[in-house]
């Protein structure tokens, strides 16, 4: 090989050694981000103003889907909201009742949802027994599921609230007393309260979304809805 030759791998070679090295910072931790780590993260959520926003608060009942559509003839918001082009932020189960805010602002949408925002959301749920303090303490400091830790909660008993009837109503067994629990979380994660309430061993068998950051259900009976400002 001729010395031009050597000297041409030998460059090839440092430039790739030199391309392998990780620069520290000050305090002397390794900083090597790839150029798409370094890129602001972009958000496909509309930007709406506030004169164009629209926002509505429902009272969603029993055994109806958190979605405007659906294949197979069940209940959907359809059934009872008119407006069109707004979007549930975040969903309850079928089998839940309660709150749901609808809006057309994406931004406002991901503040009630997305966990980093840490928008409390406070739920009214009838436990199948008597959990005393220790088991709700699991749930304030949180329970492992199978998805993982759940954060802390804010868990108090709360007596029966004056709310509607539901249909169905819910199965009793003469002998095993049920307990009212307000459960305040800031996830939402797929059926995470039922499993919380399962978990430390006593079954939900009620679930009412009570409240969402600043807005609550109010005087809302089920099915009903109206248009708030925020």
């Amino acid at each position: 090989m001729s010395s031009r030759s050597r000297r041409d791998s030998s460059s090839s070679t440092s430039r790739k050694q030199h391309s392998g090295f990780k620069r520290k910072n000050s305090s002397g931790e390794t900083n090597k981000r790839s150029s798409h780590q370094r890129r602001k993260p972009q958000t496909n959520k509309p930007r709406i103003s506030a004169q164009d926003r629209k926002v509505v608060v429902f009272n969603k009942p029993f055994d109806t889907l958190s979605q405007f559509t659906d294949g197979e003839g069940r209940k959907t918001l359809a059934d009872y909201i008119p407006i069109k082009d707004i979007y549930a932020a975040g969903r309850l189960d079928r089998d839940s009742e309660g709150l749901m805010v609808l809006t057309n602002d994406g931004i406002l949408q991901a503040r009630l949802t997305q966990p980093s925002s840490k928008s409390p959301k406070t739920y009214w749920v009838q436990v199948d027994g008597a959990p005393n303090e220790a088991d709700l303490d699991k749930l304030r400091k949180g329970v492992e599921l199978k998805d993982g830790m759940t954060l802390p909660a804010k868990v108090e008993v709360m007596a029966e609230p004056s709310v509607w009837e539901r249909n169905p109503p819910v199965r009793f067994r003469a002998n095993i007393p049920t307990t009212w629990i307000a459960i305040t979380i800031v996830e939402g994660r797929n059926r995470q309260v039922r499993r919380m309430t399962a978990n430390i061993g006593f079954p939900t068998l009620r679930l009412i979304r009570y409240s969402m950051g600043d807005v609550t259900l109010g005087d809302l009976q089920p099915g009903e809805w109206k248009e708030i400002t925020l």
